[in-house]
This record gives C-alpha cells, structure tokens and sequence, in this order.
C-alpha cells in the first residue's frame, strides 16, 4: 500500500500527551529498552546504565541485555570492574559490537570513578561526556534512568518517529535533541526513549511501517512514507 508524505484526510491538531499517551499503552507488549529493563532488573547506579549503554552501542537489543546481565555478573562497580583485565572484560562482552574497543572503555572509565571519584560516577552530564565513547544519548540515558534527571535520550528510532509525525523537522538525532528540548513536556523525559524506540523498532519502522494498526495515525502526516503495512 502507497500514500503520500501529507494524508489528504484532514488531521486533528497534534497533542504529544495524547500520541505518547497512546503509544505508552501500546507498547507494553513489546520488549522494553535494555537500560529500562536493566534497571527493572535492579542494575540502577549511573555506572551501570553507562555501561549498559556503551556496550547497546551498534548492538541489537537482544544481544546487549544478556551481555549487560553477563558483566554485571562479573563486576556491577567501578571498584570491583577495575579489577579485571581488559581481555577479562572483551571475553565476557564478545557478542557486543566492538568488544574489545568498549572493553578498554569500560575498563579506564571504571578505573577512572574509583580513582577520582571515590567509586561513585557522579550524575553529571559533563562528567559522563569527558569519557571516551560516551556521547549526548549514552549520557542522557544515564541520567535519566539512574539519577532521574528530566533529559532526552534521542536515538535513530526516536529521530525518525517524532519527524515522520510532523512534530519537527530535523536532519539528524543531534537536532531533534535541540528541538525536543524546546518542545516535549517534561513528564516525557526521558520516557521518551523507552516509549519511541520498542515503537520505531517494531511497529513504526523505516521501512514498511504498520500505519494501518498504528494508534496515532490519524495525528500522523506520514512525512517521507512512502510505503506502509
């Protein structure tokens, strides 16, 4: 089935607590994000969702949770991960994209919060990006999770689905960031992420999406949908 990037079906005026309201509902079947499953599990410190989130990095969902489960068995603090070797922690986390890159990551950022930070990762945004291979997402991730902070984890699914609405028009995750800032009521931080991507994931994807059962499309302009279930 076709269509164009604007329905011709006139639309109702978008309200983003209705659409995430919706969409919180409807995604309780799909897996969770492994950082929020993470810390249902009880994996809550800012150094865990950290590393639980550099080793989710180019890494599908169903392979970081087991692997995440896999170190923390291991070591959950920066004390106790600082005592592994980087090829302890590389064997452990070898189904992880890059494993052996993260593993000298995790390795100097572990070493790093017990020797500078008394073992306690700060909730503190600059701190967590000085650290090599953490970015804006990873940090916000942390953050928001562990030190519940009102910030906006923006990935690839949660880019394409807030543009795909109409709700902005941005290139890239770096932009929606500056715009949902401005923009997402912050009862939707950084729940954002966990609601938009098992929904970009699995239902609203980028190619193929399934307008046909999704709950919000009558508030959707279907931008740059071309083709749809």
């Amino acid at each position: 089935m076709t269509t164009s990037a604007h329905r011709d079906d006139a639309k109702t005026t978008f309200d983003v607590d209705d659409v995430m309201q919706r969409l919180d509902e409807f995604v309780r079947d799909f897996p969770a994000p492994s950082m929020f499953q993470l810390a249902q599990e009880g994996f809550t410190s800012p150094f865990e969702q950290l590393v639980a989130c550099i080793i989710s990095i180019r890494t599908m969902e169903e392979t970081s949770l087991p692997v995440s489960r896999a170190l923390f068995a291991e070591a959950r603090t920066p004390g106790e991960m600082s005592t592994l070797d980087v090829a302890d922690i590389t064997r452990i986390i070898h189904q992880s994209t890059f494993a052996d890159r993260k593993a000298e990551q995790i390795r100097e950022i572990a070493r790093i919060v017990f020797e500078q930070y008394g073992g306690q990762l700060p909730c503190d945004s600059d701190v967590m990006q000085s650290f090599n291979g953490v970015g804006p997402k990873c940090a916000n991730l942390a953050l928001g999770i562990a030190c519940g902070q009102p910030t906006i984890p923006v990935d690839i699914h949660v880019h394409r689905v807030v543009n795909r609405w109409g709700y902005m028009a941005t290139r890239t995750p770096e932009q929606t960031l500056v715009a949902l800032e401005a923009m997402l009521p912050h009862r939707w931080r950084p729940a954002i992420n966990r609601i938009l991507m098992p929904f970009g994931k699995y239902h609203c994807t980028g190619v193929r999406p399934r307008c046909s059962s999704c709950p919000v499309l009558k508030m959707c302009e279907q931008v740059g949908v071309t083709a749809h279930r």
